[in-house]
């Protein structure tokens, strides 16, 4: 399994710094985080060591949405966001893929997100549409 001695999230897998473990199993381990933007904010991440989504294997993905439903069913909210962010222009902070459970209790509580939507034109979106199906396509079949 792959591991960076220089990762914080790899020193609280390895119990070389402590956490508020809420679920641990042999591929995902899930804890309160210590700066919470809200009640129950909590954190679940791979052991698996990967800078960024793309690089863990498909079975480690397959384990953490199960945890973060289970996390989000018992803090109890019943608005929440799961976050996940790819690299520091993303509000990656740390680098290793982790996903924010994040209960949503109010407008002003919770993450707060602004959506800066574009109205492209169909052509424009047609032109996306099959540059991206043309690059998926050609990725290994799931």
């Amino acid at each position: 399994m792959a591991t960076d001695a220089n990762c914080i999230f790899c020193k609280i897998i390895a119990g070389q710094i402590p956490s508020m473990k809420l679920y641990e199993d042999d591929q995902t381990l899930a804890f309160l985080d210590i700066g919470p933007i809200s009640r129950g904010h909590t954190l679940v991440i791979p052991k698996y060591h990967g800078a960024k989504l793309h690089d863990l294997p498909d079975e480690t993905l397959g384990k953490i949405l199960p945890v973060a439903k289970r996390l989000a069913i018992a803090s109890g909210a019943e608005d929440y966001n799961i976050l996940q962010n790819n690299g520091r222009a993303a509000h990656q902070l740390v680098d290793h893929v982790h996903f924010h459970v994040i209960p949503k209790p109010s407008k002003e509580q919770g993450l707060i997100i602004e959506w800066p939507g574009t109205q492209p034109e169909k052509e424009e979106l047609q032109k996306i549409h099959a540059e991206l199906k043309a690059k998926f396509d050609q990725l290994p079949k799931l």
